[in-house]
């Protein structure tokens, strides 16, 4: 057992399975007191269950930690205020919050299911800000708290991923924000955009390169960002996966830049676009964002 959160209260949501049942494991094994939320659903959000918490919970047990289990839905008001409330009730106080909580369902852009996306948004957006809401008041009144927020390497664009994309690099946008609210008051925030095999991974993506990658690899940096060490890092993305760490640039910076004097005509902009922001590129060549272990073949 380590001490670097030693009497410190974590809620992480999502945490029966993956990453999040990664940090909850790795956090109460320096010393932090856990709530594993997690509903018990599968990888797209169907069904429910005790059982991913409870064996979360068991297993910190059995290590000598402390944690408690919660079942409830990050997706609803009351859910998201009764995870938090039950670190206050259960251990006095709540200084860390992990948002990782998310399903996922794959659709091209023109099948989308307005259910889906509904689920989507619901879950890892209104999750997102429901819990932060709630732990939000808490870490103001005492001064200090540690947000902690999943983001995906998908946000940055990925074929037959627009509902996963769009709500990952909306909790970018979320956690920027928050991260400038709260910096007065002794609070940080940050995103990660970790790489690991997970439960819910596609065929596709089945290979020797990606099953190295493992969510214990992305816990050590989620455990140093959420304890005392880390008070300086506030509002950085992280990009995370075996035996890599790195730093995004934040704000992301404009590559080139047209100027003249007055207003740009469109006749004018049809050649010096070409010529000038957009020179080499193609409908076919927009790069894929993700790193090349997850490329498609």
């Amino acid at each position: 057992m380590g001490d670097m959160l030693k009497g410190r209260v974590a809620v992480v949501t999502g945490a029966g399975n993956g990453l999040g049942r990664a940090d909850a494991i790795a956090f109460a094994s320096q010393g932090a007191n856990v709530v594993v939320n997690d509903l018990g659903t599968s990888h797209d959000g169907r069904g429910s269950s005790h059982d991913d918490a409870d064996r979360v919970v068991l297993r910190i047990r059995s290590e000598g930690g402390e944690a408690v289990a919660n079942y409830a839905s990050v997706a609803t008001e009351e859910g998201a205020r009764s995870i938090i409330q039950q670190a206050v009730d259960a251990f006095g106080r709540i200084d860390i919050l992990v948002n990782n909580a998310g399903v996922i369902r794959h659709q091209n852009v023109d099948a989308i299911l307005t259910e889906d996306w509904d689920l989507m948004v619901k879950t890892h957006l209104y999750g997102m800000m429901y819990c932060t809401r709630a732990a939000a008041g808490y870490m103001k009144n005492q001064n200090y708290g540690r947000i902690l927020c999943t983001s995906s390497h998908i946000g940055l664009g990925f074929a037959g991923q627009a509902g996963y994309s769009t709500v990952k690099e909306g909790i970018v946008g979320f956690a920027r924000t928050v991260a400038r609210e709260m910096a007065e008051f002794g609070t940080t925030c940050n995103i990660l955009r970790p790489i690991a095999a997970w439960r819910g991974i596609g065929p596709e993506f089945k290979n020797p390169k990606v099953e190295v990658h493992r969510p214990e690899d992305v816990a050590a940096l989620a455990t140093y960002l959420v304890s005392e060490a880390a008070d300086h890092v506030n509002g950085c993305i992280f990009e995370v996966f075996h035996g890599h760490v790195g730093i995004y640039v934040e704000p992301p910076p404009v590559e080139r830049i047209l100027t003249k004097e007055g207003r740009w005509t469109p006749e004018e902009l049809m050649h010096a676009v070409p010529a000038e922001l957009t020179r080499g590129r193609s409908r076919q060549a927009f790069p894929e964002t993700l790193p090349d272990m997850f490329r498609m073949t």
